[in-house]
């Protein structure tokens, strides 16, 4: 049973971001201190990617674990109303394969950025990944 009356939770699920998260915008930060120059939103491209580098022809995505199933310590099933939320999370897991599929596809490199491997984590590591993932897209430079 939900410890929430139906208007309580509707509110409080009105209020979860669906772009410009917090961790998002710490991706975007930490690109753009490196140097790289991007695109949001992905208008046109498959799954509407969150940040796209045209010239490193990348798209990159920011999944909070929860809403796209990660297998992680941030992702477990509610108690209330499960078998909506699992087939709700398999159809976001099966969309996104799909979207992936159709940008490489296109030509286009395609980065996950998954919330858990920010959220929690030192200055220091979230650094480090941020630089990991500036060496992955300038390894696949398209002239």
């Amino acid at each position: 049973m939900d410890s929430l009356t139906p208007e309580q939770r509707s509110a409080q699920m009105s209020r979860i971001r669906s772009k410009d998260t917090k961790i998002e915008l710490e991706v975007r930060h930490g690109l753009h201190r490196m140097g790289f120059r991007y695109r949001l939103g992905g208008a046109g491209l498959p799954g509407r990617p969150d940040i796209v580098l045209p010239r490193y022809q990348t798209a990159i995505f920011v999944h909070g674990c929860f809403w796209h199933g990660h297998t992680c310590h941030l992702f477990r099933v509610p108690k209330t109303r499960t078998e909506v939320w699992r087939t709700k999370i398999e159809a976001n897991q099966t969309r996104d394969g799909r979207n992936v599929a159709d940008l490489r596809k296109a030509g286009w490199k395609v980065e996950v950025v998954w919330e858990c491997e920010l959220r929690g984590r030192s200055i220091q590591e979230r650094t480090q990944l941020l630089e990991r993932l500036g060496q992955r897209i300038l390894s696949n430079r398209i002239a």
